[in-house]
Formats: structure tokens, sequence, C-alpha cells
């Protein structure tokens, strides 16, 4: 069903072709992966989506078929669901016989709607299983001798087999301890990198699952593996002076198992064959870079038959005492690639070259150069006032790749198991520079962008492309809080500051469902989230139940909450709300436990981060927030979601026990923080706007502190919020009917603000307010991080507003959801869409000659409402009151309330007086 409420409006309804439209049922996912490899779940889901350019279409059956087989014959048949009476077509739960290891299963599925008696049915789709159980896992983990434990180099494994009979498939099964590439024949196996990424490793790795079957030759065969430090065994040394890792040894395992035409399955590798040789990767690291002598390169390594000099055997690993998981994520690959925009001489003669785009990733390039010679490549974002590299950001992190040329003219120059975050880059070793050889190569985690937004103004335009790009160079299989300096981790604080938009921009689940886990495995036993995940003692170890140090802090730790309940509105996935709730019950008791009178004691949290300061504050003007306020107002935002998640999940006992906390805390907060006439004791912006949004103040001084508000916005002329307080700020300021002043701190160009970084040439989004202050020069030159996407939080509020697509609670996933478009008067245009998981909802305006043109694209199986506001400048006629018949309409409250059922392409047209 789908609703259209209208204020009273000049109002020309103008639809589209209403002829029937053949349906089809497309974009088939198996746990929301297309087609993926390697899943072991042994209760998967189903999702697909409708597609029709008829009107109200509306999904009432569907049958699923999953087989072993392509053509779903009777002996190959594992589940038929039968014709089950149902709209929905997300997640829908496997059901049949139980699922075997290392297959490969065929599925399809039937759709009847309501607009026809036949049904649609989708094209075949499959996915394979992985190994099921960490029991499958015959090999044991492959390292080098001890000798060579803590050689830089980096070692190139091994071993032959031989395939005599005629194979029908032959998957690949492979992680490490460390970060691996592998090759079959001299092919590489895969297109991810960075492989297999950042897990909570004292708890669980994920590994990879590959179809190798076209990669193998009957006869003799060679499997190679490349093993490097990555995020597992990094030696940047932490705040305290203390290594950070997770062991002092690399190792992978792998399982590479083969199925024959006569009904045989085995794992082919012998573990006693591997031997390993050092090739031309001299040293690796995540922080510092990659030193490679391209000399040293011998392209036929894993050929088989040809022989590896000085190979040496190599030695079985210590047993993983972790989980060994299937990877339920997108992995990291390569993405755009970006060519060379200017060559610049620095005054102090520096060769710079400029890409035009601050991002993440490496260069690589080709050369002509004498074999030997050697070239530095240095990497930094900005330049500084006087126009010099400026690495002071980067801290420990070298960010440098340094390559010994073969004078080979076709080679190409790259790093592999490394990244940098830059926008410009420094040369050593090549005089005569052209920058034509140059290309700057994005990655980040392989997710779809769900999300696109344009404007009339063209700020606003570089805005949304700064906080997509912040986003593209932080989401490297972990959510990190920057991808530069010597840290590059996964701040709890950030992660939920950002996570809705996030989920606007991509297809965020499964990065985040993998995420998730990992912080429920390094969540401490007495409920403490800690400030990064994967923790990896960067502030400290996990050596103490107490409530100091990097775990408990508010704001940082509400990621157990915030997040699984944000995802679930956005995606509609009770799944993660059940896998997370346990986590996030164990959050609300240590906060419960370390209170007094009702009252969060922890001592110690980092509050609203990077909030508006000045330097020598003697008058008092920095927007400080208590930190205890700010504690005990997200003490009460955590248990209301907590609340919200047992409602939904019907946990009838939980609903009680914390619906009667949550009133205790929420007195708590008023008596503590609130005066008698309605001030909240920091009176600072972030305070009213924590209290506005999470909803913690009575009628009477809700109405104050939406004033006190204004009043603080209007003393200071611009936003003074932190990382806690500005997700949150412009959505209050919409929903108290303050939208004119949300655009006023929107659209503000001087600094603080957030087209204030534009103005001075940022293309992703900065860590301060004034990362580079107005005269050039840098306040904090140690810790100033030009792609830090907390601050890009206004995304959502763009959607939600410039293009008016809101998410309605009771209805999560877009099942059915709110159009409400601002029209603001500082915009001609505006044009944008989202594809949710039922499809592409799409709405775009404009305004020419006094007429708004709306329109409004809404995917099968779903409903929403459409709210139009009436303008403050004039009042709308409605110019032609004929509506088709399935739009039901009646006046309440000065709105006309129009009812549409179904989905559809709408085109609307209005006229002021």
């Amino acid at each position: 069903m789908r609703r259209f409420l209208f204020t009273t409006l000049t109002l020309l309804i103008c639809f589209f072709s209403v002829n029937a439209q053949k349906t089809t049922i497309t974009n088939l996912e198996v746990d929301k992966l297309i087609s993926p490899l390697g899943l072991d779940n042994k209760n998967p889901d189903f999702s697909w989506i409708i597609k029709s350019e008829d009107y109200d279409v509306v999904q009432t059956h569907y049958q699923i078929f999953v087989a072993t087989d392509e053509i779903f014959s009777k002996n190959s048949l594992v589940w038929d669901s039968g014709k089950v009476s149902s709209d929905e077509s997300v997640y829908v739960n496997y059901l049949g016989k139980e699922l075997a290891y290392d297959t490969q299963y065929f599925w399809t599925v039937k759709v009847w709607t309501n607009k026809s008696k036949r049904s649609s049915q989708s094209k075949v789709s499959s996915w394979k299983t992985g190994l099921m159980d960490n029991q499958n896992w015959k090999s044991n983990w492959i390292t080098v001798n001890n000798e060579d434990m803590t050689s830089p180099k980096i070692p190139y494994f091994i071993n032959d087999f031989r395939v005599d009979s005629k194979i029908i498939s032959a998957n690949l099964y492979i992680t490490s301890r460390g970060v691996y590439e592998a090759h079959i024949n001299g092919k590489r196996i895969g297109d991810a990198i960075l492989t297999p990424g950042w897990t909570s490793y004292s708890n669980r790795i994920q590994y990879q699952a590959y179809d190798v079957m076209e990669m193998l030759l009957t006869g003799e065969n060679r499997i190679g593996v490349i093993l490097a430090d990555g995020w597992y065994r990094n030696f940047r040394q932490n705040r305290k002076n203390r290594i950070v890792d997770y062991g002092e040894r690399t190792s992978f395992i792998s399982e590479l198992i083969i199925s024959y035409e006569d009904g045989r399955k085995e794992s082919i590798i012998d573990e006693k064959n591997w031997s390993y040789n050092f090739g031309p990767i001299l040293s690796s690291s995540i922080y510092n870079g990659e030193s490679v002598d391209m000399n040293l390169k011998n392209s036929k390594w894993s050929f088989p038959g040809h022989k590896n000099k000085n190979s040496k055997k190599a030695k079985t690993a210590s047993r993983y005492k972790g989980f060994i998981d299937y990877t339920r994520n997108e992995m990291i690959k390569k993405r755009e690639v970006l060519s060379a925009k200017e060559l610049i001489i620095t005054p102090s003669g520096d060769k710079v070259i400029d890409f035009g785009q601050n991002l993440v990733g490496w260069v690589k390039f080709k050369s002509a150069l004498p074999k030997g010679t050697e070239v530095k490549l240095y990497h930094a974002e900005v330049l500084d006032k006087k126009g010099e590299f400026y690495t002071t950001n980067l801290r420990k992190a070298e960010q440098k790749n340094t390559f010994i040329l073969n004078g080979d003219e076709d080679q190409i120059y790259e790093p592999v198991f490394t990244f940098q975050g830059f926008r410009y880059l420094k040369i050593e070793g090549i005089d005569k520079i052209n920058i034509k050889d140059f290309k700057a190569v994005a990655i980040y985690s392989d997710m779809e962008f769900t999300g696109q937004l344009t404007t009339s103004n063209k700020l606003i335009n570089q805005l949304q492309q700064n906080i997509q790009w912040g986003q593209r160079g932080n989401f490297l299989d972990v959510p990190t809080d920057c991808p530069q300096r010597d840290e590059r981790l996964g701040w709890t604080g950030d992660a939920q500051a950002f996570f809705n938009t996030a989920g606007f921009n991509m297809d965020v689940k499964n990065f985040f469902d993998k995420w998730l886990i990992d912080l429920t495995y390094d969540q401490r036993s007495d409920g403490a989230v800690p400030g990064v995940v994967p923790h990896n003692n960067y502030l400290g170890p996990n050596d103490s139940e107490g409530l100091e140090g990097n775990f408990g802090r508010t704001g940082w730790a509400d990621a157990a909450t915030i997040i699984p309940w944000n995802s679930f509105l956005i995606y509609g996935d009770k799944e993660t709300l059940e896998r997370q709730y346990l986590s996030m019950k164990k959050w609300i008791g240590f906060m419960t436990k370390n209170s007094i009178n009702n009252l969060f004691q922890k001592r110690d949290h980092w509050g609203d981060w990077l909030f508006f300061s000045r330097d020598d504050d003697n008058s008092g003007v920095s927007a400080v927030t208590s930190k205890k306020l700010i504690a005990q107002a997200f003490y009460c935002y955590s248990t209301k979601l907590l609340i919200k998640a047992a409602k939904v999940l019907d946990y009838k006992d939980d609903l009680k026990v914390y619906s009667e906390l949550y009133q205790k805390i929420l007195k708590a907060f008023n008596d503590e923080f609130v005066t008698k006439n309605g001030m909240l004791i920091s009176d600072s912006q972030t305070s009213y706007v924590l209290a506005l949004q999470f909803d913690l103040l009575s009628k009477k001084n809700r109405e104050i502190a939406v004033e006190r508000l204004i009043d603080n916005i209007n003393d200071y002329g611009h936003l003074t919020t932190g990382f806690l307080g500005t997700p949150f700020l412009c959505h209050v300021l919409s929903d108290n009917g303050k939208h004119a002043k949300a655009i006023e701190l929107l659209l503000r160009k001087e600094y603080p603000s957030w087209l204030y970084p534009v103005t001075k040439g940022a293309t992703t989004i900065w860590e301060r307010w004034n990362g580079i202050k107005p005269d050039g020069s840098f306040q904090y030159p140690s810790m100033n991080s030009f792609n830090h996407y907390a601050y890009g939080a206004i995304g959502e509020w763009m959607y939600a507003n410039l293009m008016g697509l809101k998410i309605n609670e009771n209805y999560p996933g877009f099942k059915r959801f709110t159009i409400k478009p601002l029209f603001d008067k500082n915009f001609v245009n505006i044009d944008g869409s989202f594809k949710s998981s039922y499809g592409k909802i799409a709405v775009a305006w404009s305004r020419k000659n006094g007429k708004l043109q709306l329109t409004i694209e809404i995917p099968a199986n779903t409903s929403s409402d459409v709210i139009l506001n009436k303008p403050s400048d004039g009042s709308w006629k409605l110019e032609n009151p004929k509506l088709i018949s399935k739009i039901l309409s009646k006046e309440e409250n000065k709105q006309k309330t129009l009812l549409l059922l179904g989905s559809g392409k709408y085109n609307f047209s209005f006229v002021a007086n």
C-alpha cells in the first residue's frame, strides 16, 4: 500500500504509461551477496527485487526452489518452499535439507503479484558452501623456518601437485595470519586484495573461497602463496611505546578440494611439500609502505616445473586457537583509477604530482629508466601554506614506497600489501617526469553504491562527493577513522556517528555485520566496549575489568546499540538484531553496574570530541559540554534502543525490565542536568541536541531547549558541535520546525562549517573544522587528518531533507517510507536516489518561473507516504483535481491525504498563487 499526504497545493498529477508491463525478478542475493563462494551459513536467506513499469505491483506469493543442478531435477532438489502467501521479498530463510560442505547450489524463485494470476520466474542463480566447520580444515598452518621469522623480506611459498582424473569442481579455501596473495600455474587467484582482511585476530579469522577449476591443468600443477605482515604483525608503536601486533609469526592455511567425475572428493595439497623463497618485496608494512627490487622478480615462480633457486622447506606453524570463519562481507578491491592532474615544483624543489583527489590506495607507474634506478614515492594529503609537501600529520607512518627498477619498458610498478592516504605524490629518483606515466589506484571494500544526490549548489555537490570519497577511503574491511597516519583504526564513535550516512551511500550491511561480530568478540566480559574494533592495544591492553582505559566510553561504546538498530532500520534484517542483542544487553549492563542513583559514573570519556574551541580562551567561549551529561544521555539512548530491539524480537521479559530501568535513568538525567527553568547545565549546542534527539525532556522543557539551541547558534553565529553532537544537529532543527536554521548552517562557508573545507579545496571530509586555518596554516600539525568521515554525517540529513527520503521505523528496510522534500528556495533543483533492498527510490524536483516539478519513482512491493509542506510565502491552488481511481483523498488538519496502492513513477507539478 502506498500513501501520499499533501497540504493544500496547486497539484497537477501526470502519470506515465499505465499499460500493463512484464514483471521481472532480478538481483537475486544470498545473504545479501550475489552468487557468493564459501558461504557457511546453514540457513542462508534469499532476497530478490521485483521490477515492473506497471503501477500498483505488490507481491502476493513466492515459491523458491533450491537444487544441486541447474535443471532442478527431482533427485537434486533440496528445497521447494511451496507456494507461500507473503509479500516478503527480502531475507526469506532457507528451510530445506541440510547443506553439504564444498557444494554448489542453484536457486530460482517464482513470484505472483496482484497484477497477474500467472507467476514470473527469475533466472537461475547459485552459491557455493565452504568448509562449513573447522573440522574440515585438514591441513596445518604453514610458515617460514625459525631463522627467517624476523626477516622483513616477503616469502613466496610453492607446492606442486598432480591432477590425473577428470574433475567437475575445484575450490581453494585459504586464509592467513597476515595478508596473502595466491597463485596457481602462473595466474593470480581472484581480484581481492589485502586478504583475508582484518578481524579480531585472537578470536577469529575469515577465510576466502575461490573457484579454481579453470586454472588447473591435467598433470603437474603448482600453487603459490605470497605472505606479508598486513594488520596482523605491524610494528607501529602505540602511544606508550609498546609494539602493537597480534603475533610474531605470519602463517597461512589452505585446502584445495577437488571433486572428480567418478564421485571422489579429496583435499589435494600435501602440506609436507610446501617450500619457500624470497622474492622482490624486500619489506612491506601497512603504515610504512613497501620496498621492492624488481630485479629479483621471477615471473615464473608459480609455474609448474619451474626451479626456484635457494628454496627452503616451510615449517608448520602453531595451531590457531581462534575460529576460522567464512567471509560474510565484500572484500577490498581496486576500484577507480585516477590520472595525474598537475606536476608541481615546490619552493624547495620537490617534484610533486597532484592527482586532484584525496584517496586511499597507491600509485602505479611505468618508467624506461635504466636497470637499478631507485625511485622513492612519498604520499601526502595537502601542501602547506608555503606550498611544500606536508607530512607532519603522518606522525610515525612513513607512507613511502621504494622501487628498484629492472629497466623493462613494459614494467608496471605498484605495491601489493600496503596502502596510502594521499592526494599528492613526491617523487625522488626521476629527473624528467611525465605525469601520464603515473596513475592513482583507489582501493576499498567492494560494496555497491546505493545513494546519489546532486543539487543546483556546486558547493553542496562537492560536499556530497567529499562525504562519499571519505567513505571510500576509510572503508577498507574496517570502518577506520583515517587512512594515512600511524592510526587507521576502527574507532567505534566515528563509526556510529557516520553509520546512517554510510548506509545511504553504499550497501554497508555485510560490511558492518562483519565488524559488529568483531565488536562482540572484543567486548569485555563485563560488557565494556573498546574504543577501537578490532581491538589491538593501540590505547592500552585489555587487561582490566575496571572503569579506566580504552573501554566503556560513551558515544564510542554505544556503537554496540546504535549501529545494530540503525542497520535494522535501513536493511530490515532481524538477524542483525538477534545476533547483536546480547552484546547490546551487556553494554547496558556495564553502565547499570557502574551507576550510582541511576547516574552512570565512569570517570573518563572522550566527550564531544573536537567541538568548537579557541586558544587562550580566557572568556570561556569554547563550546564545552559536560561529559557526565553526555554519558547519561547516551545511557538513556542506548537503553531506549535496547527496548526497541526487545520489542521487535518479542522478548517480553526484557521489555518490561528495561522499560522500568529507562524511566529511572531518564528521571536521573532530568534531576541532575536540567534546571527548574529548563536550562541544561552545559547550555551548549551539543547538550540540547542530544537531549532533543534522544527525547529526554518534558514537552515544556523541549520547547525551552529548542529556543535555547537557536539562541546559542545565533550567539555564536555558527555550529559548535563535535563528533557526538554534529550528526544530530540539523535533524533536531528540522524535526522542531527550524528548517531555515538547518539550511543556514549547511550553506555557511566560513569557519566553522561543512562548506568551509570545500572553499579551501577539500576533496574529502576533514577531522577538524579548522584543519587548515583561513591563513593557510595548521593549528594542530601532528593530529590533523584530511580524510576523516565523522563530520560527513550531515549526508544523512541531506538525503532525508533535500531529497526528502525518510525511514519509517514501523516498516524497516524501506518496505514503507516517507518522502518529504524541503523545496528550500536556496536550491533550484535536487536530484537524488537510493537503492533499497526492494529497488530504486528516486526523487527529483526543480523550480522554474514559480512552478515546482516533482518526480518520484517508487519500487514495486513497497509503499510511501509523501508529505509536501505548504510554502511559507504563499498558498497553493489546486489546478487539476482529477485523480485516478486508485487515489483516495480526504481533508485533515489542512492536509490532503492521498492513498495509492503499489508502485510506479509519478510526476507532480505545483503552481503558486
